[in-house]
């Protein structure tokens, strides 16, 4: 993350983009090499005996549950906010605002990974101490509170203690988040089944930033860029809604002591 996000802008103000889409190319083969390279798991428990029980399985167990319907809408939404600011935040920083690449790279990409980080560090230490569900209504007021600060930039300008402020707290919040997501997800899945319904919810979860990604630069031409993140705040409401809805069904889920 650290050399695709900050590095690959501060390069491209030195190299040009299509160097270093090139050695981006490139620091992809070392992915493909390890996973080759890797031995498979032992696993303890027996897996699915055909590829028709690998994918049916799942997918009865899961909607055997209660509420399954709520719980893949909660899936889609929780992070929906978030996502919505995260398509934009990189345009918005270097044409809406002004700053340059090299700025970005190391403020909004660099420093941003270390708030990630902590983040998601401090949010299994509180996740321990609150719970499950109190960390995903906290942790989730905290990622719509955050695109507020984007907001507020905005209407400053070009401003490092701004950016540093915005970027910090946007992705520290981002980082507990999705520490709580993740146990969230974790939790959801049946130890028999966990590979294919980890693979099925996580990319669920994606949705939102790939549908919202085209509609977001309409909106932007239209209302301005104050007016987006304000937007994208109301847009993490109703999966904070739905979340307080569901408390029963979350505080029910398995817990990592």
């Amino acid at each position: 993350m650290l050399v695709s996000g900050a590095l690959a802008l501060v390069l491209s103000d030195h190299i040009g983009w299509q160097n270093t889409y090139i050695l981006m190319a490139g620091i992809m083969a070392l992915g493909i090499i390890g996973t080759v390279a890797g031995l498979e798991p032992r696993l303890s428990l027996s897996p699915p005996g055909s590829m028709a029980e690998a994918i049916s399985g799942p997918l009865k167990e899961f909607f055997s549950r209660p509420a399954p319907i709520s719980i893949l809408v909660l899936i889609v939404l929780y992070k929906l906010g978030d996502a919505f600011a995260g398509t934009l935040t990189t345009a918005f920083l270097i044409r809406g605002v002004g700053f340059s690449p090299t700025d970005v790279g190391t403020i909004n990409k660099g420093f941003g990974l270390v708030a990630t980080i902590g983040g998601a560090l401090l949010g299994g230490g509180l996740m321990v101490k609150i719970g499950l569900f109190g960390s995903l209504m906290f942790f989730g007021i905290l990622q719509a509170v955050s695109n507020l600060s984007f907001m507020v930039l905005a209407w400053i300008g070009k401003s490092y203690c701004a950016m540093i402020g915005a970027v910090g707290f946007e992705n520290l919040s981002g980082g507990m988040g999705t520490a709580a997501f993740v146990v969230f997800l974790m939790a959801l899945c049946n130890h028999r089944f966990t590979a294919t319904q980890y693979a099925l919810l996580s990319a669920l979860a994606s949705l939102g930033r790939v549908f919202v990604g085209p509609p977001s630069g309409f909106l932007v031409n239209w209302v301005g860029w104050p007016q987006f993140f304000f937007i994208t705040t109301l847009v993490a409401l109703p999966g904070l809604i739905l979340l307080w809805w569901m408390k029963q069904q979350v505080e029910g889920l398995m817990i990592v002591d």
